[in-house]
């Protein structure tokens, strides 16, 4: 059996986006549910293409479709919280990127946790896959650590 890697450091990430945690994150065992954690991906991924003006979810042509994520947990993360959800770009494919994501509560500089979203881009009618525009790997381009 491999050794676990350690949780990734705030150093590693190029982007950040401060989420505030809400009373109904919290599941039954008083920290943030599971389910949440991917929330926060799709938020801070989404909120990142919608920033760089590369992207519209209601127009673009092309769209990322969720192809593949996971999580890796590494501590809690209570209410009341403030996320930093760090974002880079790990692999980026002719019509396909993989952003590494990593979840900081508060001030603190490991992650509580951390995964991974690959999405694919597709036409918007036809599902199937294009090439990422070359606006759009140029900024994905600058996210890459």
């Amino acid at each position: 059996m491999s050794e676990r890697p350690a949780p990734p450091t705030r150093d590693q990430f190029k982007q950040f986006y401060p989420i505030s945690t809400r009373w109904n994150d919290t599941d039954s065992y008083g920290h943030i549910n599971n389910a949440v954690h991917y929330q926060l991906f799709d938020t801070a991924v989404n909120q990142w293409l919608i920033e760089t003006g590369l992207f519209d979810p209601a127009q673009s042509d092309a769209i990322g479709l969720v192809a593949e994520t996971g999580c890796r947990y590494h501590g809690e993360i209570l209410f009341p919280s403030v996320i930093s959800v760090g974002l880079r770009v790990e692999h980026l494919g002719r019509s396909s990127v993989r952003y590494a994501i990593g979840l900081f509560a508060d001030d603190q500089q490991v992650a509580a946790a951390d995964g991974f979203f690959v999405h694919v881009y597709v036409d918007r009618h036809t599902r199937r896959p294009v090439p990422i525009s070359d606006s759009l790997r140029e900024a994905m381009s600058a996210l890459q650590g």
